[in-house]
């Protein structure tokens, strides 16, 4: 993989059936195979560039392996199309379950845990301009060969339709337990109905069940609770990271962008939510609120208007002692 390989082969001849070189099929079919481990090389590193071409730049000077653009574009395409579809299908195999997600409770007796969470993120994405672009790129490149070497070169397939916007959004499903040792990932780009299949399927994977406890978290979207509404889970939980946003946004906007009283403003209500409960929170809300006036008492409703239509996920949050209140960050792989 990081050098040349010189092969010396025995040639047998016969003056009636002309020669033959016995290892030449085998050093042939090698030849035009893709190893599992430059496919996994390719893949990494095209997941990380922000570009195909700057991915095999990478690939080039991490591991010295020299492949065309399209070639890697086609490689790390196809990897992940058959990633989609064995998962569809079913056919990648988990070596955990929710039975296996113990943990301690508060009261210090064992019991087994499981989260199941959902967001939509914005992915790029490539437009029917680029794709013309990348095929211009590739037809000037082999107008530039030999034709000894065209005819060496398969034709080249029907440009397939490009995306009508740069970014689309798409949706991400995660299922971990408490200690973050097993996770399950999954996405789709088909809309909220492809996002419901996907959580009931991924929720059969790991036996969601067999859990003790199963819990929901989301960032507070409908669709989300929604679909999550879907599962057996107990109850679903405002991941407090989204809801602190929130609250940091409207403190900027009435007591002014990260001054000594936004922050200290902040922290009480925040801590009022976490160890005293909703009710006194919405209490140091209107309190606040009310003394505003023009575009301050504005930015005042809209906190009010986000909290009040997720105040049942805010009450699970209060006193939440041994389980999450946010997101687990890790469990996001939105370059994926």
């Amino acid at each position: 993989m990081n050098g040349r390989i010189e092969l010396s082969r025995r040639r047998f001849g016969d003056k009636d059936q002309g020669s033959e070189c016995p290892s030449d099929p085998l050093v042939d079919a090698t030849e035009a195979a893709v190893s599992v481990g430059v496919r996994q090389l390719c893949c990494r590193e095209g997941t990380n560039a922000r570009s195909f071409d700057r991915g095999r730049e990478n690939l080039k000077h991490a591991a010295q392996i020299t492949v065309g653009e399209e070639q890697f574009r086609l490689l790390v395409e196809s990897e992940g199309k058959a990633v989609l579809k064995a998962s569809a299908d079913e056919q990648l195999e988990l070596d955990w379950s929710a039975s296996q997600c113990k943990t301690q409770a508060p009261d210090g007796k064992q019991v087994t845990r499981i989260y199941a969470s959902a967001d939509g993120v914005l992915v790029p994405t490539t437009t029917q301009r680029e794709k013309d672009k990348r095929r211009s790129t590739v037809l000037e490149k082999r107008r530039k060969m030999s034709p000894q070497e065209r005819k060496k070169l398969e034709p080249l397939k029907a440009v397939k339709k490009g995306s009508d916007q740069s970014y689309k959004q798409i949706y991400l499903t995660c299922f971990y337990d408490q200690n973050h040792k097993h996770r399950l990932v999954g996405v789709t780009s088909k809309k909220v109905k492809g996002l419901k299949r996907l959580l009931k399927r991924e929720a059969a994977r790991v036996h969601l069940r067999a859990a003790d406890e199963r819990l929901g978290i989301i960032d507070g979207a409908v669709c989300l609770r929604n679909n999550l509404d879907e599962l057996p889970v107990e109850t679903i939980l405002l991941d407090f990271y989204h809801l602190s946003e929130h609250v940091g946004e409207a403190a900027s906007r009435t007591l002014g962008a990260e001054t000594p009283a936004a922050k200290e403003w902040l922290g009480t209500v925040l801590h009022t939510l976490r160890h005293e409960g909703y009710d006194p929170f919405l209490q140091q809300l209107l309190d606040w609120r009310a003394p505003l006036r023009g575009n301050k008492r504005q930015a005042a409703d809209d906190l009010l208007k986000y909290v009040t239509a997720r105040q049942e996920m805010q009450r699970t949050l209060c006193g939440v002692r041994g389980r999450e209140a946010r997101f687990w960050e890790a469990a996001w792989s939105h370059s994926a």
